[in-house]
């Protein structure tokens, strides 16, 4: 396989499965459509008291199941399913399939089939290439991805991407919902046979700060960074919250500078055990160091 090539399909991979545990954790670069002028949002203040207590609630969470799908531009489409914890930062085991767009198509090239097995651990993530790849470097299963690597990989959008996957949990989807200068409650509905509230807003970049009380300058100057770095400019955040005061479901959509995002993620049994272990050595190898060894070959 070229080194540009393996490059690509590497890099895109590390992306992708990064962009997926983003959108469970309500921070990754989804963005709403149209947003409202400054005089136009109001916020509700009855939803934004309910939604405190919900942070509050979550925020004792530390596992979940989730199963979602996300789409981006023409970049990605996929489905992903599993478990994730942050008890000690993130750790988690994902089923990542590629339905469409340019990283199905790197997949399909790499000789994958379209599904890739992730693990999330504090400090890094593999991901299970599959047979046909592992051919191509020296029949070794897994690649590893140091989150450190993610700037270096991915750009601005990369290291965007290593802040938001070491702080993912559902209760980054609240946060953001919080800043939503329009937040307010928007009914109830049937999500998967649980009555839930849904809770609606669209969150203005540059209105982010000081615009709502909800969270602290800090958390605001940090959650405006973030969107900032992907190209968002608004994006609109969903939650749907079951009588229990946890979310039970999340979807956000808009545009970045990457194309046009949408996430729906779903979570059910919160505390559910999370046992993640770092792939045998055997058969692990270093995306860098695969770029390493590409490079000082033919090309």
């Amino acid at each position: 396989m070229r080194t540009s090539t393996l490059r690509r399909v590497g890099t895109r991979a590390a992306l992708a499965a990064l962009l997926s545990v983003a959108a469970c954790s309500g921070g990754g670069g989804g963005s709403g459509t149209a947003g409202k002028s400054a005089g136009a949002a109001v916020a509700d203040a009855s939803a934004v008291t309910a939604l405190q207590q919900i942070r509050k609630k979550a925020g004792t969470m530390r596992s979940a199941r989730i199963e979602g799908t996300t789409e981006m531009g023409d970049t990605v489409s996929m489905r992903q399913s599993g478990t994730i914890g942050w008890a000690d930062g993130l750790t988690g085991s994902l089923t990542l399939t590629y339905t469409g767009g340019t990283m199905a198509k790197a997949i399909e090239q790499g000789g994958g089939d379209g599904s890739v097995r992730a693990r999330y651990l504090q400090d890094e993530y593999y991901a299970d290439m599959g047979e046909a790849f592992a051919a191509t470097i020296g029949g070794k299963r897994w690649v590893r991805y140091a989150y450190k690597d993610l700037a270096e990989l991915g750009g601005p959008a990369g290291d965007v991407l290593k802040e938001q996957v070491q702080n993912s949990t559902p209760e980054q989807g609240l946060k953001a919902l919080l800043a939503a200068g329009d937040v307010r409650k928007a009914g109830q509905e049937d999500v998967r046979g649980v009555t839930a509230t849904r809770y609606s807003g669209t969150v203005d970049v540059a209105e982010l700060t000081g615009r709502n009380s909800a969270l602290d300058a800090g958390q605001l100057a940090a959650l405006k960074e973030q969107l900032t770095a992907a190209g968002v400019t608004t994006r609109t955040v969903d939650i749907w919250v079951g009588k229990d005061d946890l979310p039970v479901k999340k979807t956000e959509r808009g545009e970045t500078a990457a194309g046009a995002f949408s996430s729906t993620v779903f979570y059910s049994d919160y505390g559910t055990e999370v046992s993640v272990e770092k792939p045998p050595a055997a058969d692990t190898v270093d995306f860098k160091e695969i770029l390493k060894q590409r490079a000082a070959g033919p090309s």
